[in-house]
């Protein structure tokens, strides 16, 4: 219970930071969300992991750190966060039509695809190099790489995409009204092939994981 309660409080923040840093301070919207998803990590990391993103969470089950029992109950904990915050967020704005914010209603597919999977493999594999790996156990480092990498995601493609890289996140923004629910599955299976090749990369440069399996 601990566990998926920590989830859902840790995506809730990130989903709702999302939608209400990009409707009131667009331009650093980027900051604003990296900041948050590492303080959730720090805040969470001890407890569940501390992934709030199905596509972690699946990298991290590959990697064989969590069930897929546990990371099917993350996935709803997860899921129903971002569904709160985007209903948190129409409370505190309004719904989006009503917040001059203009949805982000037509995604080019091949490049939001490849612009999605590519930060959700970034993510990915920082998650299992800096919070899974041998090599780094114990640092005091993993919340600020996990976090940057994202806050930089969002800078790079934020405009093109609208910067999910978690399907979590892009079930919210959709739901809110930031982007059409036409991009949704750009969303979902791009985060999780991300988190698939991630975790498969993570096995061919840290061999001394899994060498007692």
């Amino acid at each position: 219970m601990k566990n998926w309660l920590t989830e859902f409080i840790g995506t809730f923040f990130l989903v709702l930071t999302v939608v209400l840093s990009v409707h009131y301070s667009p331009a650093i919207a980027g900051l604003a969300i990296g900041a948050v998803l590492m303080v959730m990590v720090y805040m969470g990391g001890p407890i569940s992991g501390g992934h709030y993103n199905p596509g972690i969470s699946l990298g991290v089950a590959i990697r064989g750190k969590i069930s897929y029992g546990t990371m099917i109950s993350y996935w709803i904990a997860q899921l129903a966060a971002g569904i709160i915050a985007a209903i948190i967020g129409w409370l505190l704005i309004g719904r989006p039509e009503t917040t001059g914010v203009p949805p982000l209603t037509h995604m080019d597919i091949v490049r939001g695809l490849v612009a999605e999977f590519l930060f959700s493999f970034a993510l990915v594999l920082t998650v299992l190099t800096t919070a899974t790996s041998s090599k780094t156990a114990g640092n005091s480092y993993f919340g600020l790489a996990i976090g940057f990498t994202v806050g930089a995601g969002v800078f790079a493609v934020g405009s093109l995409t609208g910067a999910a890289f978690n399907s979590a996140v892009g079930l919210g923004v959709c739901l809110f009204g930031l982007s059409a629910w036409f991009n949704i599955w750009i969303y979902i299976v791009a985060n999780l092939a991300g988190g698939i090749v991630a975790a498969a990369i993570f096995r061919i440069i840290s061999p001394e994981d899994f060498s007692g399996n």
